[in-house]
């Protein structure tokens, strides 16, 4: 019996959701008295590999093959149904992201596992298993009681703290068999952005809405996204008026993020919106309206003109830098 944690690798690293992930998966090892085995798929150095021990992986297994060049659902549900059947695992955990979604639902099929999407916490029973998720975009929560021998979890995003718990983990370096043929996904184009914090990868994030009023005042957004090292952010009515690329828009029909801070600037706060960032720790509001719905999701708030408040918050994070 095990836990088997499927972690994602980009270009052969680890994020820090990779991390968060094994921490949450040591938990609940220790919750059945039994073992972390990290799995991960496409060649990754010793040394990055080392680094899930660091948080509670009792084994480590790198699947590779030469033909891995794309991510395909189906070959990789494969893989990982494979490897959960030989280490007779009676949980497998994927990160509530674009690949973890695209898989969780294949695998609950293959393994006739209850899926539990997008949980936040450890389970709050074993017998009867229960975990608890966020639903009604944040508003609410469910208990969810899955019966299955085997269970699926896709765990939120930012939701588990990091716990470094060092260990001299058994890496293994196993090639990964399957149909070649069988791969559907076909890469046409492929373009990296470079010089930029990603939005699902990002600690802080600054966002902007139509209180912004232009695209000619991004700029106070931008330098203090500089300041704190953070990405920037739009609502949808600025992404479709052209003023921010479309790559920038959160909510429900954009991205969903859960940054540690959240700062929404001129942003009223519609359900959509929050949708996509309610799942963040901290949210800063600025907004000329005292009774905008983003004050009822903020943890701080000021009410006033983005285009006075943000020039001064600006300064004061300089002064703090000492820039």
């Amino acid at each position: 019996m095990s836990v088997l944690i499927f972690v994602e690798n980009w270009d052969g690293k680890f994020k820090k959701l990779s991390f968060e992930l094994i921490s949450y998966g040591a938990k609940l090892a220790e919750m059945l008295h039994t073992e972390v085995v990290a799995l991960t798929i496409g060649a990754v150095e010793n040394a990055e590999l080392k680094k899930l021990g660091n948080y509670g992986a009792a084994r480590i297994i790198n699947a590779v093959n030469d033909k891995i060049n794309v991510f395909d659902s189906q070959a990789y549900t494969s893989i990982i149904a494979g490897f959960a059947r030989q280490e007779a695992s009676t949980i497998v955990a994927l990160s509530n992201n674009n690949m973890g979604k695209a898989i969780a639902p294949r695998l609950s099929v293959q393994l006739k596992a209850g899926l539990g999407a997008g949980v936040s916490k450890l389970p709050l029973g074993l017998n009867p298993f229960i975990v608890y998720k966020k639903v009604y975009s944040g508003n609410a929560f469910s208990h969810l009681v899955i019966k299955t021998e085997i269970k699926i979890l896709t765990l939120a995003q930012n939701s588990f703290e990091l716990i470094e718990t060092p260990n001299n983990a058994v890496i293994s370096t196993i090639t990964a068999e399957w149909n070649p043929e069988s791969i559907r996904t076909r890469v046409s184009e492929v373009q990296k952005q470079s010089g930029k914090i990603l939005l699902t990868d990002a600690d802080v994030v600054i966002s902007g809405g139509r209180g912004m009023k232009s695209s000619d005042n991004w700029g106070p957004i931008v330098e203090l996204a500089e300041l704190l090292g953070a990405a920037t952010a739009c609502s949808r009515p600025v992404s479709d008026e052209g003023w921010r690329p479309h790559d920038e828009h959160t909510g429900q029909t954009g991205k969903i993020i859960a940054p540690n801070l959240y700062f929404a600037i001129g942003i009223s706060g519609a359900t959509q919106h929050l949708a996509g960032v309610s799942s963040s720790k901290f949210i800063v509001a600025i907004n000329t309206d005292k009774d905008a719905p983003i004050f009822s999701a903020a943890q701080y708030g000021i009410v006033g003109d983005a285009s006075k408040v943000l020039p001064k918050l600006v300064e004061a994070v300089k002064e703090i830098k000492g820039k």
